[in-house]
């Protein structure tokens, strides 16, 4: 008597839904073999067991992501296109249709943040005035020392390290994904704090994975330390634990709107 065909593609099936490989699942098929003479049959079957890690994980959160183009339900709206009450700074600032747009001083969060995920919409002028650095400037700031540059880089050369997406002075990003001058665009980014031992040696550094429309231009990229323009970027003074989101404002028109971030927990990351 043998096993019929269908009997171990049924059973090869089952092994390749519990997570097998089609091959294993094949060789680990149930096999028959008849002993005897008559219908007497001793079924000789390889029996796939279900791993288990032994971790016993905690059931993760629901949260609601809100709608398309909206901001999950534990997130901090930090500008709704209301107002900046949020901002220290915020009431120079002009709101309009909204969004905001940045004069005569930057503004920084009045609440800290520490790891985080920050999402945040910004537009260049529609109008194409100056070339390099003098087209479309801002920057978002993570705790207040930690730049991702805003800029027209739209057909407008400049040095890569400055241009849109770059973490200033540090990390050209992968890729150039701006639109044209006046679209909107975005900026998706997580951030993790460095990590400092007791005797204030570092022991990691600050890292950010960035998306500029979608579109990955950093991943888990370490920082060398605070960023800026004419300095050598490093960690010989201990940054703090949390600080503020910033918007620098570098005398032109940008504008923002939809920004809204998450606290990221330590029990949290991947």
């Amino acid at each position: 008597m043998r096993l019929s065909t269908g009997v171990a593609a049924a059973m090869s099936a089952n092994l390749v839904k519990r997570g097998w490989s089609k091959p294993w699942a094949s060789t680990l098929a149930v096999l028959a073999v008849c002993v005897g003479a008559g219908s007497t049959c001793v079924l000789i079957a390889a029996s796939a067991h279900e791993y288990e890690s032994g971790i016993k994980w905690l059931e993760p959160k629901v949260v609601d992501p809100g709608p398309v183009g909206g901001h999950p339900a534990d997130a901090i709206v930090l500008f709704d296109g209301k107002d900046l009450s949020k901002w220290k700074g915020g009431d120079a600032w002009e709101i309009r249709d909204g969004y905001a747009v940045g004069k005569r001083n930057g503004i920084s969060t009045k609440e800290a943040f520490g790891d985080c995920q920050l999402h945040i919409e910004w537009a260049t002028p529609a109008k194409v005035e100056g070339s390099g650095q003098g087209r479309g400037n801002s920057g978002v700031y993570l705790m207040g020392l930690y730049e991702v540059q805003i800029l027209d880089s739209y057909d407008n050369k400049t040095y890569f390290d400055g241009q849109a997406g770059a973490i200033y002075k540090q990390h050209p990003p992968m890729v150039n994904v701006c639109r044209k001058p006046g679209e909107w665009q975005s900026y998706d980014i997580v951030f993790q704090t460095a990590r400092f031992g007791e005797d204030h040696k570092l022991i990691r550094p600050a890292s950010v994975t960035v998306f500029q429309n979608g579109v990955l231009l950093h991943h888990k990229q370490a920082l060398l330390g605070p960023t800026g323009w004419r300095i050598l970027a490093n960690y010989n003074k201990q940054t703090p634990a949390r600080g503020p989101i910033a918007l620098q404002d570098h005398g032109n028109a940008v504008r923002f709107r939809n920004i809204w971030i998450r606290n990221i927990a330590e029990d949290e990351k991947p």
